[in-house]
């Protein structure tokens, strides 16, 4: 055989290993100026900066997006039409990319058959599991599923194939949706004492429906003259005809005074025109009437489990899918464990092996049955998370946004030690993240500002933790900051009492929240914190609950028009002007006509990216010329919706264009550190934190005297916590209560009085093991909390 002749030196490198870096150059997004840098391959590099700085601007809108658009548009043109679209983002070049996950927390769908088991691959394994081993055995792994419903038809059909023949035939399908609440696991009652009096007629004004007076045509003067009822007749002396017309006859065409009307059941029409709309939206006297009038029950056919009676008898060791499901994660893995059946063995280790990453990723407390819309950002993503422990993949880039969120300090080392065993499989990890025990295990540190919104998007500092500590960035100054115990607290004004709460893990829990002062909930995720707050405090008109659900708006909504403050400018743009208010909205009148008020004309090119360019009429201002040569305090309407909140502050405070009303509003973001946010950007882009804060900023002029807040340090800066204790301290000052669902060390530390749940997660936790002050709490280091925060003092 020829000897082998070696063509380069041993200790050459290779072409293919001088890639070792993710180039990026010319980062325009959002508020990015110009923005160039490279980052290490293969390793873990954090970004920091205060909120609204560019980290996400450049992480998701830049990196993430331009992995995730080169790989689509390598599929083929017609897999792409079924695709989501993206244009490339605005950066001059961006090079050494890899493929690109992204683990955000954006809150999982709440379809109310959306499950934390349907949303991974947990619940499509069991159903298998069950249809194969299940006695008696019910039919395919659809007969398992809830969102399966049960078919049969029958009938003739024609097959167009050499001479055409009709042919009988019978279809059926067994699903395990339950037939009463169509695999939702709770049924709504109307109360029909709250619509109408039926010791009444139509005529003398029987409805209590807000809205429904007894002289509009539109509703009630449909039931009187639709000739289906006697509008004199008291509605308790209807005939059964009559009644089941009034409450359930399907819509009907009726003529009323020439007009033709749809005449349409009691129940069917307050189900649409009520019941279809999202809660938060409605107004507040709407809301009550819902929250009065309708009641939901679980399922009395299925008992909450939204399968059918098939479904549940099917069993395999004395257990159902549903026992299964509404079992905790933890004790399913060793059910799962002890089962020995060789037939299915490979489905058997696929599900131990995502049973296993649940609970290694703290989420063992959970059920697979339980609604994917209750989780939190942190436990949505943490599930995320799962699909990738087990991965083989490597030299993958994972993006992670703030994954310490809802984490106890006790978890988050966890998630530390999973995020560089991501790193060690050979992998490039990019973390946007605040904490200084996240930030602590970077190799590689960016730090964006040094400001926020236009204050931002330049990079402050590149390079080792050491050399930002060192560094006169914001984060680099605050980054061992640490809150001191109070040396006094504030002494309660009395208590609001809870007596045997029971939701979810809490085991009859007695307990007495002090008023009057900044109380603390903590405990490790899982430990009943939620559970104790939103389900046993009985929410009334003197408790405001902030939490950081999605604010319901299209892109067309932004701050200015969600906190009513685009109101009290518009009326002073028409007073100064001698004009109409509606001129000065771009939902109204005053929208130019070519975009709609949009700002944007958008290009549908198929299984391309829209093309999304600037209205060419308004420039992108959204507002007709004529309108933009209407003035207030010497700016246009245009120019105020650019501004920031901090510049409209002090441009309404004081001048010509002072508004009191406006400046108002405008104080309360300040305060709650929404200084930089600007007053037209749209809702849409906003995170987590944010949405909250713009929430408590809107509830500040409420009259409630307790208020609830739940993670208010989400996506919050180490510089910007102290502004937020500041405000809480203002709050209770001001003479209210403030009762707050943390895990931050600072926020516990500052607290008058701490309660704290546990032991553990799930069936570990639900009982108090501490209540007191901080100092007791940190002298006592009885609990995981009381350790973690007195590490934390220097104690």
């Amino acid at each position: 055989m020829a000897p082998r002749t070696k063509t380069q030196q041993p200790d050459a490198p290779h072409a293919a290993d001088s890639h070792d870096l993710i180039r990026v150059h010319g980062a325009r997004e959002n508020n990015l100026k110009d923005v160039s840098i490279e980052l290490p391959k293969r390793r873990l590099t954090v970004f920091t900066g205060v909120s609204g700085s560019g980290k996400s601007s450049l992480v998701f809108a830049t990196i993430a997006a331009e992995s995730q658009r080169l790989i689509n548009e390598t599929y083929p043109a017609f897999v792409q039409g079924f695709m989501p679209t993206q244009a490339r983002p605005d950066v001059d070049v961006l090079d050494g990319l890899t493929t690109a996950i992204i683990v955000d927390q954006q809150r999982m769908g709440s379809d109310p058959r959306s499950t934390v088991g349907t949303a991974t691959d947990a619940n499509a394994m069991l159903r298998i599991l069950f249809s194969r081993l299940g006695d008696p055995h019910i039919g395919p792994p659809g007969a398992f599923a809830f969102n399966v419903p049960s078919v049969t038809a029958s009938g003739a059909i024609t097959v167009e194939r050499g001479n055409k023949k009709a042919v009988k035939a019978t279809f059926s399908r067994t699903g395990g949706m339950c037939n009463r609440c169509e695999g939702r696991g709770s049924v709504s009652d109307i109360d029909l004492t709250q619509l109408y009096d039926d010791s009444k007629s139509i005529a003398e004004g029987a409805f209590t429906i807000p809205g429904w007076k007894s002289d509009s045509w539109w509703t009630v003067r449909t039931y009187a003259e639709s000739g289906f009822l006697d509008p004199d007749k008291p509605i308790a002396k209807f005939t059964k005809k009559e009644m089941q017309d009034f409450l359930y006859r399907e819509p009907t065409k009726v003529k009323v005074e020439g007009a033709n009307l749809t005449f349409e059941g009691l129940i069917p029409k307050i189900q649409k025109s009520f019941l279809s709309k999202d809660r938060e939206s409605m107004q507040p006297h709407i809301r009550e009437f819902v929250d009065r009038a309708v009641t939901f029950t679980t399922c009395p056919e299925c008992e909450g489990t939204r399968l059918t009676e098939g479904a549940r008898s099917s069993k395999i060791d004395k257990i159902s899918i549903a026992d299964a499901c509404a079992m905790e994660i933890r004790d399913l893995a060793e059910w799962v464990r002890g089962l020995d059946e060789p037939s299915v063995a490979p489905l058997l280790e696929a599900l131990q092996q995502t049973l296993d990453s649940f609970v290694e990723i703290g989420l063992g407390y959970l059920a697979l049955d339980r609604p994917s819309g209750t989780l939190s950002g942190g436990e949505a993503q943490r599930i995320k998370m799962i699909r990738h422990l087990g991965s083989s993949l490597t030299d993958v880039t994972y993006v992670f946004d703030e994954p310490t969120i809802g984490l106890h300090p006790h978890d988050i080392r966890r998630m530390n030690d999973l995020l560089l065993r991501l790193r060690d499989k050979g992998n490039t990890v990019l973390v946007v993240e605040h904490k200084p025990e996240a930030i602590a295990i970077a190799d590689h540190v960016v730090d964006l500002g040094p400001g926020a919104g236009t204050a931002g998007g330049t990079v402050c500092f590149e390079g080792s933790l050491e050399g930002l500590r060192a560094s006169d960035t914001v984060t680099g100054r605050h980054l061992d900051d640490r809150a001191v115990l109070k040396d006094e607290v504030r002494k309660s004004t009395g208590a609001l009492e809870i007596r045997g709460a029971s939701s979810h893990n809490l085991r009859d829990v007695d307990v007495d929240i002090p008023l009057g002062v900044l109380t603390v909930i903590t405990g490790v995720a899982g430990s009943g914190k939620s559970s104790l707050v939103h389900g046993s405090i009985p929410a009334g008109e003197n408790v405001i609950s902030v939490d950081q659900s999605p604010i319901k708006g299209s892109r067309r909504s932004n701050p200015a028009t969600y906190t009513g403050l685009l109101e009290p400018i518009r009326k002073a743009f028409a007073k100064a002007n001698g004009v109409k208010p509606a001129l000065f909205s771009a939902n109204s009148e005053g929208a130019c006509p070519t975009c709609n008020g949009a700002g944007v004309i958008f290009t549908d090119l198929g299984m391309m990216a829209s093309v999304s360019s600037p209205c060419e009429d308004c420039e992108g201002k959204r507002f007709q010329a004529s309108v933009l040569d209407y003035h207030l305090g010497g700016r246009d309407i245009s120019e105020v919706l650019a501004m920031s909140v901090a510049q409209a502050e002090e441009f309404f405070g004081s001048g010509e264009a002072a508004i009191p009303a406006a400046h108002k509003i405008l104080d309360r973001l300040v305060d709650v550190g929404l200084g930089y946010l600007s007053l037209g950007q749209p809702l849409t882009t906003l995170s987590g934190g944010e949405r909250q804060r713009l929430k408590l900023a809107t509830h500040m002029a409420d009259k409630g005297g307790v208020y609830v807040l739940d993670e208010p340090t989400t996506g919050l800066h180490l510089a910007d916590v102290e502004q937020l204790l500041g405000l809480l301290d203002r709050l209770v000052d001001s003479g209210k209560s403030v009762i707050v669902i943390e895990h931050h060390q600072a926020v516990m530390a500052h607290a008058d009085w701490i309660i704290d749940l546990g032991p553990g997660a799930g069936h570990d936790g639900g009982q108090i093991v501490f209540e007191g002050t901080p100092a007791d709490l940190v002298a006592d280091r009885s609990t995981l909390t009381g350790e973690h925060l007195a590490e934390y003092v220097g104690e």
